[in-house]
């Protein structure tokens, strides 16, 4: 009996054929097979190969500008100053009994006090005040404008605003001139005694160098005012006509174009009028007081006896107000975080900006709705919802300002960098400043390295976090 297949049923395929759900694929006999498990392994080891071709020249640069440095900066600090020996932890013990380390310390720590903070604030507030402005984008690209500028470019422009000489320092030239709105300068200021004269110096001012007799005409010689200084009221010295009482001449004793004797009322020589005078007794006391008139004379009437000893007193000679000091040794850090505050306050207020941006315009609304004041609204809307922007900003600068060098550098002045140094200064000065101790400066690297890696790893903590 013959059998035929049924041909719903298919033909069979043999073993050497595919075979369905193992993905399995013949060649033939003897043929190279391929699956799927070697498929994924060939396709891993592309991805790899992928990812170190990307990625090596990085791990390569990594590791010969970054690790290698690192690990031999830590070897260097523990060998002499030439590095020709081992000293231990010599060069730490050096490091923290020094006074100049200890200052940059303390100056690393005012910076990253005042700096962060004011510069996050002042970028909060222009963020703030900027978002109410029609035309807020050109304001904010002026604020931004100073982060355009390097550190160098922007110490030697601050070098000229805190110039002590008003003529060429803004700042100093603004505080001079409100001082001299309210306190005008001395008439008479840097004048001098004639020498051999009636008159000595004395507590900045100027006494007579022996007593003073009613009825003998006092002559108080003065040399040392420049022409473009003489008062324009001044007239023609006269000596006094005589009279009761005592009575002398303040005046000029020089004469233009040479001539005339020292100590004596030469013709051309002008009076120094408005000059205060005092008669002074026995035991420093003030009995009378006058002022010189046009002419340089004075006149004490109601001393008709005794002897006095005439003064010309200090107020007469005060210098004027010259501005202030900006880069001495104790405004010197305040002056040069003002200028770090200029150049990042924009850079805050960017940022700021852009989480101002991304808040809910919802939960502003409602808060006004409720009654909230703006200040209200500022404080317990605004400022809560954009705080991981400011956190940003202020881990951003704190790391900024611990290693901040370049500024102080250019800034101080040569006089001054020992009260302004901080730590990255002290570490170049101390390796390529004149010293050159290698060992002491890659200890200085080391502590500078261990003062910002606690905020480095806050804010690597931080971004996992939100990511």
């Amino acid at each position: 009996m013959t059998i035929t297949p049924d041909p719903a049923e298919g033909i069979r395929p043999s073993p050497a054929q595919t075979t369905i759900g193992r993905a399995s694929v013949a060649d033939g006999p003897g043929g190279p097979r391929t699956t799927a498990g070697t498929t994924g392994r060939r396709r891993s080891r592309e991805t790899r190969l992928m990812v170190a071709l990307f990625l090596g020249p990085a791990l390569v640069l990594l590791l010969v500008l970054v690790c290698y440095p690192i690990v031999y900066t830590l070897w260097l600090s523990f060998r002499s100053g030439d590095g020709s020996r081992f000293v231990g932890f010599d060069n730490y013990v050096t490091m923290f009994t020094s006074p100049n380390t200890r200052r940059s310390i303390l100056n690393n720590l005012i910076w990253v006090i005042v700096a962060p903070t004011v510069v996050t604030t002042l970028g909060l507030i222009f963020a703030v005040l900027t978002e109410r402005l029609r035309r807020s984008a050109v304001l904010k690209a002026v604020l931004f404008m100073p982060m355009a500028i390097s550190f160098l470019a922007a110490g030697v422009t601050f070098r000229l605003v805190y110039d002590e000489n008003p003529d060429r320092g803004v700042l100093n030239a603004v505080a001079v001139s409100a001082h001299d709105a309210f306190v005008p300068p001395s008439r008479y200021h840097g004048v001098d005694a004639r020498e051999q004269g009636e008159l000595v110096p004395k507590n900045g001012g100027f006494e007579s160098s022996g007593p003073a007799n009613p009825g003998e005409p006092v002559h108080l010689a003065l040399v040392g005012l420049p022409p473009n200084r003489i008062p324009t009221d001044a007239k023609p010295a006269t000596a006094p006509v005589g009279g009761p009482g005592l009575q002398g001449v303040v005046w000029l004793d020089f004469s233009r174009g040479g001539g005339g004797r020292a100590g004596t009322v030469d013709p051309g020589e002008v009076g120094l009028p408005q000059m205060t005078v005092e008669a002074v007794a026995d035991g420093g006391r003030v009995v009378a007081t006058a002022r010189t008139d046009a002419a340089g004379r004075f006149a004490f009437p109601e001393l008709t006896s005794g002897q006095y000893v005439i003064r010309l007193p200090a107020d007469n000679f005060t210098e004027p107000f010259n501005g202030i000091t900006w880069l001495g040794p104790s405004l010197v850090t305040p002056a040069i975080i003002g200028a770090y505050i200029w150049i990042w306050a924009g850079f805050a207020m960017v940022l700021v900006s852009a989480g101002l941006a991304a808040l809910p315009r919802e939960a502003l609304e409602a808060a006004r709705m409720d009654g909230a004041s703006e200040w209200q609204t500022f404080r317990h809307v605004t400022v809560p919802l954009v705080r991981p922007v400011l956190v940003v900003v202020l881990v951003t600068l704190t790391i900024n300002v611990l290693k901040i060098f370049d500024l102080v550098y250019v800034l101080a002045p040569e006089s001054s960098q020992d009260e302004a140094t901080v730590v990255a200064l002290e570490m170049y000065r101390v390796s390529f400043g004149g010293g050159l101790d290698y060992g002491l400066g890659s200890a200085l690297a080391v502590l500078l390295f261990a003062l910002v890696l606690p905020a480095m790893l806050f804010n690597i903590r931080r971004l996992r976090r939100d990511s």
